[in-house]
């Protein structure tokens, strides 16, 4: 993803490490203070969210961006997926990106199939 600081590239980079499972990028890209919360997960650590989530890429078939937007530390993104049971679904969320460029926290919001 190159050498660039945009809040942004930062998200999509852990979204990618995320669906490449690849837990050392992932890692190197968020902070040591990082919290997730979902409908699902309420307020996991860092360390939770690498052994709760993590792992579940496997469940995603596909990933499709369809927005993202900066407003202030936050980068807001929309996604549609499908999971491998043939399920598509669109989710929004608000992450955080510290002062050193580290993702401080993800804030999932699911939508509805598609």
């Amino acid at each position: 993803m190159g050498m660039t600081t945009s809040k942004t590239a930062k998200v999509l980079g852990f979204m990618a490490a995320f669906h490449e499972q690849n837990e050392a990028a992932a890692r190197s890209l968020v902070a040591d203070g990082f919290r997730f919360t979902s409908p699902q997960d309420d307020h996991l650590d860092r360390e939770q969210y690498f052994t709760v989530c993590f792992p579940t890429a496997a469940h995603f078939v596909e990933q499709r961006m369809m927005e993202t937007a900066e407003v202030g530390d936050t980068v807001l993104i929309r996604y549609e997926y499908e999971l491998a049971d043939g399920g598509r679904f669109r989710n929004m969320e608000a992450i955080t990106v510290d002062s050193e460029g580290r993702i401080l926290e993800t804030q999932v919001y699911f939508g509805g199939a598609v």
